[in-house]
């Protein structure tokens, strides 16, 4: 029995910190994220209020998105310390968008870019973008760790976020341990990722173009005339460009064959968009490592393997056994950001404001958590057709049908609702009136 609570610990004081994080219509907000948690599929958010675990009326619910309050400095404290059980200091950055293109009352949509939904023949959609940053791990699994999300306003740029995110993050690890590293897909600007963290402790692992040209430094000057700041042009799409690595790594592997890794330090490229372009000054130079990973074959025989290019930066120098494994796993992003909009209803609701679509995303990413740490604890309700899994293999979708009773036992800190009467509504003769438009914004070029 002793051996059964203490298992709960975690995962009821996670419960308990999580709802001193609510610091307006914190009641509401919980029995929102418990309901979040335990409902079947529904059709929209607003029937989450039929939910046993929500004990409120459906106006609580809009009462709790509309006028609830999240610390989100003691919410990233909370997340912060609640790391992947065997996970390592590797972190995944990825944007996702939140569609809202017929929402002309919302302020703050910009135009972003949509893999499956399109207008006027473009992926292209009005509405929020939101960047998660998620720890990862190497088991061979859908689990990750969110750490932290927040909104990229339209006039902003993805990449000054991800520095905010990343500095935050860095601030509240252990400072002697090992050296996190954070990993971008291909779309993220490099160089303006490495000026942003000069000074942190922190490294940086980003796809890059297959056309991408980089310089050495130069060997020699000349005599007269304005000194060099370009050596030996390496051109990745011309192997004829390519001097000898300075760092090789191969191993054999069960999925991808034969891997050969190698790097290229102390190369840099010469950046077009920097902060200092007009004031006819110096274009700033900063060096890292370019990474070659080449594959025998693919886990899925659908289409030949192709070299993959990656960008290094950070203190010390890279462990290549590291990093295409970091590469690889960065796809777990994908899984739990699919995960949230299919499951978890994260893009589900329609709120006018932003500000209350900030509040549910915090929701979820607590209710993802939460699963995360009652995996293991939860006794599965497999479907007939489904094929038995062990406690540890659990996927976030069997862990989240066996949670009900799980959080049955722990109880909720949440105080039972009161009668409060009956609202006396709008009074007579005031109207609201139409609401202000706001217009998508779309950033320059």
């Amino acid at each position: 029995m002793n051996e059964l609570l203490s298992a709960h610990t975690p995962l009821r004081d996670f419960r308990a910190e999580l709802y001193g994080c609510f610091t307006r219509r914190a009641d509401a907000l919980f029995d929102l994220g418990d309901a979040l948690l335990t409902a079947e599929a529904v059709p929209s958010p607003v029937h989450l209020s039929l939910a046993p675990a929500h004990r409120r009326g459906w106006g609580s619910l809009y009462a709790a998105l509309a006028q609830g309050r999240v610390e989100e400095t003691a919410l990233r404290d909370l997340l912060a310390r609640c790391p992947l059980a065997d996970g390592q200091p590797i972190y995944a950055v990825d944007c996702s968008t939140w569609p809202r293109c017929d929402a002309e009352t919302s302020p703050d949509r910009g135009y972003y870019y949509h893999p499956s939904r399109h207008s006027a023949g473009q992926p292209i959609v009005a509405g929020w973008s939101y960047q998660w940053l998620a720890q990862l791990g190497f088991a061979r699994d859908s689990w990750t760790a969110p750490l932290d999300v927040q909104r990229v306003p339209p006039t902003e740029d993805a990449a000054a976020v991800a520095v905010e995110q990343i500095t935050r993050l860095v601030a509240r690890l252990p400072a002697g341990g090992p050296v996190p590293l954070f990993v971008f897909d291909a779309g993220n600007d490099p160089l303006k990722l490495a000026q942003g963290l000069a000074g942190t402790r922190a490294a940086i692992l980003v796809r890059l173009r297959s056309d991408r040209c980089f310089y050495a430094d130069p060997t020699s000057q000349p005599r007269t005339g304005r000194p060099r700041r370009h050596g030996a042009k390496f051109a990745c799409a011309d192997p004829a460009t390519w001097p000898a690595p300075t760092a090789e790594y191969a191993m054999e592997d069960g999925q991808y064959g034969r891997v050969r890794v190698r790097a290229w330090a102390g190369l840099h490229a010469i950046p077009q968009n920097h902060p200092g372009r007009g004031t006819r000054g110096s274009r700033p130079i900063v060096r890292g490592t370019v990474v070659l990973v080449e594959v025998s074959r693919l886990p899925r025989a659908t289409r030949l393997p192709k070299r993959l290019w990656l960008w290094w930066s950070g203190p010390g120098e890279p462990d290549l056994a590291v990093l295409w494994l970091a590469y690889i796993h960065r796809f777990d992003i994908e899984h739990t950001l699919r995960f949230a909009k299919q499951t978890l209803l994260w893009t589900a609701p329609r709120p006018r404001q932003p500000e209350q679509a900030d509040r549910w995303t915090w929701l979820v990413v607590a209710a993802y958590t939460q699963l995360r740490l009652a995996r293991g604890l939860v006794s599965e309700q497999r479907l007939p057709w489904a094929r038995p899994l062990p406690p540890a293999k659990l996927t976030p979708y069997r862990v989240r049908r066996g949670i009900s009773a799980l959080l049955a036992a722990l109880g909720t800190p949440a105080s039972p609702p009161k009668p409060c009467g009956r609202s006396p509504g709008r009074p007579t003769g005031r109207r609201s009136g139409p609401a202000p438009r706001y217009p998508a914004i779309k950033k320059a070029a």
